[in-house]
């Protein structure tokens, strides 16, 4: 077993939409990126990735690089996990907060477990996801940016629903 962890955060800008966990949510701002910005998803990329020794989505989707310009996170998160899959990995569980003032994010976060887990090709029962504020501290808590981390553990052996 393996365990990783990852951290991401973006700034929030006038004109994008909010894409957080493969969800848009209604805001008047969104995250600046390269890609979706989607820092929720950002996050759980490098916990997989770190987990598994293999770098970091800076490596592997670089922002120099035009064909991840708006990239749809959620896409980059399948082929993380098909990285995972060729090194006979397997997620166990991946947990993961989304630091932010506002929007209110818990009617959304439902479908947010449903699309990681979808991606990931795993049940939503092994997904978790919150969102807690900063009481109003920091570049969160002053609605100038969001943040997201998130922690998972991988296995090699084979998961009891193959064998």
């Amino acid at each position: 077993m393996r365990i990783g962890q990852g951290y991401d955060v973006h700034r929030m800008v006038q004109g994008r939409r909010l894409i957080l966990g493969g969800v848009e949510i209604p805001c008047e701002k969104g995250l600046f990126g390269h890609s979706d910005a989607d820092v929720l998803i950002h996050a759980v990329m490098d916990a997989l990735l770190g987990a598994a020794a293999l770098g970091d989505i800076g490596a592997l989707f670089p922002d120099s690089d035009p064909a991840f310009q708006n990239a749809d996170s959620i896409l980059l998160l399948q082929k993380v996990c098909g990285l995972l899959k060729e090194k006979r990995y397997h997620i166990v569980n991946l947990d993961s907060t989304v630091i932010a003032q506002a929007p209110r994010l818990s009617p959304f976060v439902p479908r947010m477990r449903e699309r990681i887990a979808a991606a990931c090709e795993i049940s939503v029962d092994r997904v978790s996801v919150k969102a807690t504020t900063e009481e109003r501290l920091g570049f969160t808590g002053a609605g100038k940016g969001i943040a997201a981390q998130a922690v998972c553990l991988i296995d090699s052996a084979v998961p009891n629903e193959m064998r």
